[in-house]
Order: C-alpha cells, then sequence, then structure tokens
C-alpha cells in the first residue's frame, strides 16, 4: 500500500472548489459508481455538453476524476486516492473539532470557585434580608 501524503494548500483550494456545485459532487457520485463518457454524463443535466466538459475540468483539475481517451469518446472515472487523500483530512478536521468541543465540554461541566461562593453570597445576604 502507498503512503498518503498530506494535501498542499493548493490541492486542498482545488478539492473544496471543485466540490463546491452540486452538479461536480453529482458527476464525482457517477464516476465513483463506474467510468462513463463525458457525453453519457451530460445527458443527464439541463445545460449545455460545453458546461458539463467544464464541470469535468474542475474536477480534473483537483485531481478527483481522471480522464482517458478511447477513440472519439473521453471516458471519465473517479480518482479513488485523491478522495482518500480528502477523507483524510476531512477526518483530521473532524478528529480537531470533536477535541475542542470535548474540553468545551469540560470546562462547562466543571464547577467554578466563584459561581458556588457567589451562590453562598446571594443566600447569605436573602437570609439576612429576610430578617
Amino acid at each position: 500500500m502507498v503512503a498518503q501524503r498530506e494535501l498542499s494548500e493548493a490541492e486542498v483550494d482545488r478539492v473544496f472548489h471543485a466540490l463546491a456545485t452540486s452538479t461536480r459532487r453529482d458527476i464525482l457520485r457517477r464516476t465513483i459508481e463506474n467510468e462513463q463518457s463525458v457525453s453519457t454524463l451530460a445527458a443527464e443535466y439541463e445545460m449545455s455538453f460545453a458546461a458539463v466538459q467544464k464541470h469535468v475540468a474542475v474536477l480534473e483539475a483537483a485531481n478527483l476524476i481522471v480522464k482517458r481517451a478511447e477513440g472519439r469518446e473521453r471516458l471519465v472515472r473517479a480518482n479513488p486516492e485523491m478522495i482518500a487523500r480528502a477523507k483524510a483530512l476531512l477526518a483530521r478536521y473532524e478528529e480537531l473539532w470533536r477535541s475542542r468541543i470535548a474540553r468545551l465540554d469540560d470546562l462547562l461541566a466543571a464547577p467554578t470557585p466563584t459561581t458556588d461562593s457567589t451562590t453562598k453570597n446571594t443566600e447569605h445576604t436573602e437570609h439576612e434580608q429576610g430578617d
């Protein structure tokens, strides 16, 4: 198995930009399932063939898909290596945020001496006022 290297900042930017539209996410999903020609992909959308080609080009620039020629057709398939690298990046972000939330939960759950003394002072003052 080949060790995955971390994504560079430029790669992260390209991946998130590529995944920013539902059409590109759908193209990626469809090409994960099986390799398809650009014309087959384009037939599913209410946009021009050229517009679908541009979406494919953005995904290709992000290395999320791989395009190859077979005769006159251009076949597109998802690139599982880049998808795995992007998934690993998101997992690191998730771990970071979960640890921060856990620390915040711990801070919120811990009693604070200021709160306890304030409560006692308030109770004492209320008792004195009642006398």
